[in-house]
């Protein structure tokens, strides 16, 4: 521990940081926080007492990667870089989610002797329905939160990726409004409705006279996102003979409008969206490959509705808030097993649809089995619950030392209790614990 007149020099120093900072040491503990830290997380160091950084920020007693969590300071530790990650952790308002960067900081023999954990609260992701942002919880929405969080502030094309449904558009405002350019417009561009004779015009607008019917001069979508985000949305779907019109503009900045002689000046953050696989197009010479890596600047996965099952009762009580903000409305236990089970092709626009169906057909205040489609009610692994087991087969030693991480990071109980839940003695549980460098729970 640090004395408390050197812990009170390092909170002014740590003052210098408009947000939570904190100075850890190599074990995870917290030797000093700035004034934010404290308000943020409802905590003060108290001489004498060792704290840790995953008990404050996750009530865990084991660092968060043990408990099956990214932890950006292990990072740190294994390369010696900073790190940052987007994590859900207890402040003072509860759960949220924060951008948590992790500084290395070196003594004069070039050893990390410390680290400086700086973190940030997100405004694009809540737990909170109706709050405008984001929602979502799972692992996999957390990685795509994160990656919005880095791209946003910069200029690069975003490339997002995923099936039908999954919120790309989205996506593509929270990155737009998360950008230094949400001053200006987001408009949105449906490239699967924009024909041949129709893509040169919508896009670029044309001069009064370009062609009949063109009887006044027409602003085209590209000006109208000027010094703002054109977001193309389903850019697979773009003819291949347009595509060398679109990287031309991509490429210089500059278009013509149609029957126009003058070159207009474009001033645009691009962002594009597709549900099909841009990389096997072009293998087969649907898509140009230039024009593939010219968007692929920056790609963003969007996982499907079925990897985020996590984040299925939040989704469902945004969209009954969305459509019934008078009704007192809750979901049976049997209707939400059926939902669990149901594998959503078409992702949260299927799961907007089942909802909003189920509201006009339910008289009362619980949603049934009765009030969902047949294909959710016929699903053959209904009720069927998440596995508890990974993806890929391990080691009985592995699997076990894996579950009594996760055990002990969420079990706040005595160490009795504990052996009891797991069904083995104190004495085995303290054994096992020893092997693993786990600490006991107090």
């Amino acid at each position: 521990m640090i004395s408390e007149p050197i812990q009170a020099e390092l909170r002014g120093v740590l003052e210098v940081f408009n947000a939570p900072a904190a100075l850890l040491s190599t074990d995870y503990e917290v030797l000093a926080g700035n004034r934010r830290y404290h308000k943020e997380f409802a905590y003060k160091l108290t001489p004498g007492k060792i704290a840790h950084c995953y008990e404050i920020s996750h009530h865990y007693t084991v660092p968060c990667d043990q408990a099956g969590e990214d932890c950006p300071l292990r990072l740190v530790r294994e390369t010696g870089q900073p790190s940052r990650m987007l994590h859900l952790h207890h402040t003072a308002r509860g759960e949220e989610h924060v951008d948590v960067e992790i500084y290395p900081l070196f003594n004069a023999d070039g050893k990390v002797h410390y680290y400086l954990e700086v973190m940030r609260s997100s405004r694009l992701a809540s737990q909170t329905p109706g709050a405008g942002a984001l929602l979502g919880r799972s692992p996999a929405f957390n990685k795509v939160v994160g990656l919005v969080e880095r791209v946003a502030p910069s200029e690069a094309t975003v490339l997002l990726l995923g099936e039908s449904g999954t919120g790309k558009e989205l996506i593509a405002s929270a990155v737009h409004d998360a950008s230094l350019r949400s001053g200006g417009p987001f408009v949105p561009v449906e490239c699967s409705g924009l024909t041949e004779t129709l893509f040169e015009s919508e896009l670029f607008g044309h001069e009064k006279g370009a062609f009949t019917g063109a009887v006044s001069r027409k602003v085209g979508l590209v000006e109208a996102a000027r010094g703002g985000t054109l977001f193309l949305d389903e850019i697979g779907d773009v003819p291949l003979s347009l595509q060398v019109k679109l990287l031309r503009l991509l490429e210089t900045g500059t278009y013509r409008r149609v029957g126009g002689i003058e070159p207009q000046k474009a001033d645009f953050r691009l962002i594009c969206a597709t549900h099909r696989g841009l990389k096997e197009m072009v293998d087969r010479g649907e898509f140009r490959q230039d024009l593939y890596y010219r968007l692929n600047t920056f790609p963003i996965e969007l996982p499907p509705l079925r990897q985020r099952l996590e984040d299925l009762p939040l989704l469902i009580d945004a969209l009954l808030h969305r459509f019934a903000p008078e009704r007192e409305i809750k979901l049976s236990r049997e209707v939400l097993g059926y939902l669990r089970a149901y594998p959503f092709p078409g992702n949260i626009r299927e799961l907007r649809n089942m909802i909003e169906r189920a509201l006009l057909l339910a008289d009362g205040d619980i949603i049934l089995p009765e009030h969902l489609p047949p294909e959710c009610r016929e699903s053959p692994q209904h009720h069927a619950e998440p596995s508890p087991f990974p993806e890929e087969l391990v080691s009985l030693e592995k699997a076990e030392a894996r579950y009594l991480r996760w055990a002990i990071a969420r079990f706040h109980g005595e160490k009795r209790q504990l052996a009891q839940k797991l069904g083995v003695s104190e004495r085995t549980l303290y054994r096992k614990l020893s092997e693993l460098g786990l600490t006991a729970p107090r």
